[in-house]
């Protein structure tokens, strides 16, 4: 008996090292969250019995180009728990996070940190290959680390623009006329060295020879493009800074012809909705726009400029600001020129005159609403926006149309979650 006894002993470790310990990975969780792991690895399950990888990632690009992010970012990760490290999910996925990053971050999650995580695992699997994954590192970082990812991330597209140059030479004729959208191109490496100019203006401002090497990025930004919008508008920053005002006005006046005019006219344009973004600088270098062109007097090119931004977003405080100020500009100008000129106005400039304070007090108003609702940190436009308003007669009551803001996001649940495994993949 005692013998027995020993033996069944000796066996009992033997048969739970044999037995799949599922629950490994959940040891020291609560109930509630041992119970999301459970439903994540059988959505897992149920995704890799229906579904191939490629089904998932033809149904994350379906969502991608229709910018419902989350989903495409739910049937992205599906598609890494299958093969966690398929490099095009991981590029998906990156951008996808890149994209999320506001929103997420209102749900109280850091996206930051796992578009990071993404980004990295990539540059370890194929560091030579991608371009796309150094710039968005360079995003997420800051100061010299960001400038060396752009670097990088330049480095891989010359390499694949010489390759390419060498294949078209070898097949003796020029490129296509229709070539591959996906393939990087000379533009590309021209907005990376914009990113880098970027930074010096900003970050690297103090640094040792930052001037130089700002203007340096930018000249070769133009050297891959000519005509980047966004290059000539940084040279115009660059020329401000060094108070070289007129030439500046030259650069910004040409970047901004190349686009507003286009942008202005494109309900009646043949050009399509893609054509016109990829025509128009990012967003912050047209805020950028838009006051070089008020510190260049040129008001009513701002104006347009402005209505173009509060089109696009209407829940930025600094463009309701600007809007503002720019209004209050106009009106200080008239005035100074009916001054110098020793005249009373005319009952046409009275009305003009109230337009502009009317449209002043308005922007001005919702802007500091805004600012409250958004909580920004930025008090030094907060005191701008109450010293104008304090000059053109106090905030406008009962202003219909202020900014709307949506405080009431939920995250997907885990049921929904789990969904995404039984969804139908039309196609």
């Amino acid at each position: 008996m005692g013998g027995q006894a020993k033996g069944k002993k000796k066996n009992k470790p033997k048969r739970k090292e044999n037995r799949p310990n599922t629950d490994a990975g959940i040891v020291g969780l609560t109930p509630q969250e041992r119970m999301r792991v459970r439903m994540h690895e059988k959505a897992k399950k149920k995704t890799a019995e229906k579904y191939s990888v490629l089904q998932l990632l033809e149904k994350t690009e379906e969502y991608m180009d229709s910018f419902d992010f989350e989903m495409a970012g739910l049937f992205c990760q599906r598609a890494l728990d299958v093969e966690p490290n398929n490099l095009q999910a991981l590029d998906m996925l990156g951008h996808i996070h890149s994209e999320l990053g506001d929103t997420q971050k209102a749900k109280g999650i850091s996206f930051k940190l796992l578009s990071l995580q993404v980004f990295l695992r990539a540059v370890e699997l194929s560091p030579d290959v991608g371009h796309n994954k150094y710039m968005y590192l360079g995003q997420l970082h800051s100061g010299q680390e960001a400038v060396d990812y752009y670097n990088r991330g330049i480095q891989v597209l010359l390499s694949v623009l010489e390759k390419q140059e060498h294949t078209t030479a070898q097949a003796g004729a020029a490129a296509p006329s229709d070539e591959d959208p996906e393939l990087p191109t000379a533009k590309d490496v021209s907005v990376a060295y914009c990113s880098i100019a970027e930074i010096y203006l900003a970050d690297l401002c103090m640094e040792e020879g930052a001037a130089d090497k700002c203007r340096e990025s930018i000249e070769r930004a133009l050297q891959y493009h000519y005509d980047n919008p966004e290059a000539l508008q940084l040279m115009a920053s660059y020329l401000f800074s060094t108070e070289r005002n007129q030439e500046g006005k030259e650069y910004l006046l040409k970047s901004v012809g190349l686009w507003l005019p286009a942008q202005k006219q494109s309900a009646a344009s043949s050009s399509s909705e893609e054509d016109l973004q990829s025509m128009i600088p990012p967003y912050e270098s047209r805020i950028t726009t838009a006051k070089l062109l008020m510190e260049s007097e040129e008001y009513e090119m701002a104006v347009d400029v402005l209505e173009g931004l509060l089109e696009e977003d209407d829940e930025v405080v600094q463009v309701w600001y600007l809007s503002g100020w720019v209004c209050y500009l106009q009106l200080e100008k008239a005035k100074e020129q009916q001054e110098r000129e020793g005249r009373q106005r005319t009952e046409e400039e009275k009305e003009e005159a109230n337009a502009l304070t009317d449209a002043a007090r308005s922007y001005l108003t919702k802007a500091k609403k805004l600012h409250g609702k958004l909580r920004c940190d930025d008090q030094p436009v907060l005191e701008h926006v109450e010293q104008l308003l304090g000059e053109l007669g106090g905030e406008l009551e009962g202003e219909e149309g202020d900014p709307v803001l949506d405080d009431d996001y939920e995250p997907c649940s885990d049921e929904e979650e789990e969904d995404i495994a039984e969804a139908p993949m039309e196609h």
